[in-house]
């Protein structure tokens, strides 16, 4: 890709930006709407669950998948065609007739999301070469959450009690068709040098062990133990077919060398855990504030501001860290705040007062705003530039994994608590085990922030660098910190 002057820099991250936008949106308002959807579509909790892991599962399921092929025939044409089919599933979610059609368009929009996030990262990537200036960009590239986490609740709260529920699906259309001009007009193409091959077998290895584990999870309290027990020996099974063939092929769609960089293996269960735990937060705190508190869904929306803003705020914040200080400061802050959020509502009961709630959720947003950027940066950084688009979409996969295992985990065992009693009567007592489960997700981000961003593991990442791509090693994407 050519050198590109600041400005056009600056505009081909915002255009970025936008893709991030619209999918994070996506998400944060579909969890305010859960409620209605219940209300109209008649849907179990797992239901609710499915509209949101059918999405995820896919995603996770096609990251990878996605980033190499952009890699290959080029990051703006799978750019765009990602946003495309994006804004049609959007469009199809809104006209859905039942909850299993839309569990399948959102499969759809899925499909058209896993060519937009870690497609858009790679072009950031590889247009901020300076890692300073990448880090500021990713840490912009966060800032996105935080914007959608703060809008969504809003914007979706509002839309659906004056609208209703499908009119979520609406803000799709004009900002996908917005980044689809731009993108047309300012994104240079770019591809890997050396092109890599498809690996279907490593992808269909990968879709069966994700689906056969998140089916396994969710529907475990409602189903016999000797119906989902097949289906955790068929995911296990996946993984280790995985770990044997992956390393026998000389392009795998999962190149496992990259786990011997201790920054990248940390970061990847760092991603995971991170959005394990913001999944299940948002998950349980849509259902308490309206099915518990009865909030209107505009009302459950205002109180997720005390999570959206420092989450807003603190993503950029975190970003300068990175770039100035490295990953480490950052992962013990998001970590630290994480776990006290978690606690808080575990062992404190902090959702049955208003004082507790108002801090779980700000100590619950400043966590998560410092997460994001050094997840992104650690694990680009030191990989061969050729690779960032794999790179980056292991990363994104991890994000879209955490999130499915957490609202399937969660979920699960919010249904084995309630049972057949009311939520108003249960909810407490039945969420308790969920938010243990989100605190120690916050200790795993403290323990590997501590223990992946040392001097001892930077150098597992230039080792790693090394084996993957020798005679590239002076163009890897550049160490921070």
């Amino acid at each position: 890709m050519p050198e590109l002057s600041h400005r056009r820099r600056m505009l081909v991250l915002a255009i970025c930006c936008m893709s991030l936008l619209i999918v994070s949106l996506d998400n944060t308002v579909l969890n305010v709407a859960l409620p209605s959807m219940q209300q109209d579509l008649h849907a179990s909790t797992s239901g609710l669950q499915w509209t949101i892991d059918a999405y995820t599962l896919v995603l996770a399921s096609l990251l990878m998948l996605a980033g190499s092929t952009a890699d290959r025939i080029g990051r703006k044409r799978v750019f765009m065609a990602g946003l495309v089919v994006f804004t049609v599933g959007s469009v199809l979610c809104s006209l859905a007739p039942n909850l299993e059609a839309l569990v399948a368009f959102r499969m759809v929009q899925a499909v058209g999301g896993s060519m937009l996030n870690p497609v858009a990262m790679s072009i950031i990537t590889n247009t901020f070469t300076d890692p300073r200036e990448r880090a500021r960009a990713i840490g912009a590239w966060g800032a996105v959450v935080g914007i959608s986490m703060a809008a969504g609740p809003l914007v979706g709260g509002l839309l659906v009690d004056s609208v209703g529920w499908r009119s979520i699906f609406w803000i799709n259309l004009p900002v996908g068709l917005a980044a689809l001009l731009l993108t047309l007009r300012f994104v240079p193409e770019s591809r890997a040098p050396r092109a890599r091959h498809p690996d279907p077998v490593g992808q269909v290895l990968v879709i069966v062990l994700f689906g056969s584990l998140t089916y396994a999870i969710i529907e475990a309290p409602s189903t016999p133990l000797r119906s989902v027990a097949p289906l955790a020996v068929v995911a296990l099974a996946a993984l280790a077919a995985l770990l044997v063939y992956e390393p026998r092929r000389k392009e795998p769609l999962i190149d496992l060398r990259f786990f011997r960089s201790a920054p990248f293996s940390g970061a990847t269960v760092i991603a995971i855990s991170a959005f394990a735990a913001l999944g299940g937060f948002l998950f349980l705190s849509t259902l308490y504030l309206q099915n518990v508190r009865g909030l209107s869904a505009l009302e459950a929306g205002l109180w997720m501001l005390p999570m959206a803003v420092p989450t807003f705020l603190c993503a950029p914040l975190s970003g300068r860290l990175v770039g100035t200080r490295g990953p480490r400061l950052p992962l013990l802050i998001a970590g630290f705040a994480m776990t006290t959020s978690g606690v808080l509502f575990a062992a404190f009961e902090a959702e049955t007062s208003n004082v507790t709630l108002f801090a779980g959720y700000v100590l619950f947003g400043i966590g998560f705003g410092f997460v994001n950027a050094p997840i992104t940066n650690t694990a680009v950084s030191g990989m061969p530039r050729a690779q960032a688009g794999v790179a980056a979409a292991v990363a994104s996969t991890s994000r879209q994994l955490g999130q499915t295992l957490g609202v399937a985990v969660v979920g699960a065992v919010l249904a084995s608590g309630v049972g057949a009693s009311s939520y108003r009567e249960a909810f407490v007592s039945a969420a308790r085990p969920g938010w243990w489960i989100l605190a120690v997700c916050g200790f795993a981000v403290l323990a590997l922030g501590a223990v992946t961003s040392g001097r001892w593991a930077r150098g597992t990442a230039e080792r790693a660098a090394e084996r993957l791509e020798p005679a590239e090693v002076r163009q890897t994407v550049g160490t921070s910190g």
